[in-house]
């Protein structure tokens, strides 16, 4: 069956999970889909990327079966392999959407829950509608975030409330994700929400977009010295080239810029 779904229309990739029957939950072949999606992305000409799921659910986390699979499988072989740069073949599911070179949006509804949350946490973005629920559900099952979501929820939430869902695995709603950090922002509509800021983020330059992007994961990561000479690097990639004189002539003549 097919897992995911990439349409490009634009310069916006819209990828969207197909398993909304079983709430979009995670099982071998959803996982390798989702990375599979990601790294194509990356390679293709998209300026801005939103990430959605089928059905009344963004993603609902591994499936039953595959936490049985889990019990049958030496853990070590499975995920102590760095099969994906500094990850393993799992941690790619939301780490490969940090390496894609331009902005990605989620739009999340119902469920979005483990390794559904550790997915949307992969996004730049995430636009969150008034029924979405979110849960670091790990510990429901006697295990610990592992998808990824150890690398990027200390930087979205205080340690506080970091430890209160690892701890309870106990779901909050739209309005308290937005609160904590979780959530950029709600609407009710989040795919055309989504879509909507896609369209506005692919209108910018594309090259400073993703010089943007590479600075931003600089910035959060290394001292200040290396974050500044980032700074100075990227800016003298695009000050003069075609893309910023571009924008530059657009906005001299009144009109939206065109990039080749």
């Amino acid at each position: 069956m097919t897992r995911v779904k990439v349409d490009h229309q634009d310069h916006i990739a819209r990828v969207t999970l197909t398993r909304g029957d079983k709430m979009n939950a995670l099982d071998d072949a959803m996982i390798e889909a989702i990375v599979a999606a990601g790294h194509a992305v990356a390679a293709s000409d998209a300026r801005a990327v939103v990430l959605c799921g089928e059905g009344k659910s963004f993603c609902a986390g591994l499936d039953v079966a595959s936490f049985a699979k889990l019990a049958q499988v030496d853990p070590a072989e499975l995920l102590m392999p760095r099969s994906h740069g500094d990850a393993n073949a799992l941690q790619e599911l939301a780490m490969v959407w940090r390496r894609v070179p331009v902005p990605v949006i989620a739009a999340l509804q119902g469920a979005v829950y483990g390794g559904g949350l550790q997915l949307a946490l992969g996004a730049d973005i995430r636009i969150a509608g008034p029924d979405a629920t979110l849960s670091v559900m790990e510990m429901k099952w006697g295990l610990v975030p592992d998808l990824g979501g150890m690398a990027l929820l200390p930087r979205l939430v205080r340690s506080d409330v970091l430890r209160q869902m690892i701890y309870t695995a106990r779901p909050i709603d739209a309005a308290r994700a937005e609160a904590w950090g979780l959530v950029t922002s709600l609407a009710d509509d989040p795919l055309a929400a989504a879509l909507e800021l896609a369209a506005q983020i692919a209108g910018q330059s594309p090259s400073a977009i993703r010089a943007a992007k590479r600075l931003i994961e600089v910035a959060e990561r290394e001292d200040r010295a290396t974050v500044l000479l980032a700074e100075s690097r990227e800016q003298c990639g695009l000050i003069g080239k075609p893309d910023q004189m571009e924008v530059i002539a657009a906005r001299m003549q009144g009109r939206a810029p065109k990039f080749g």
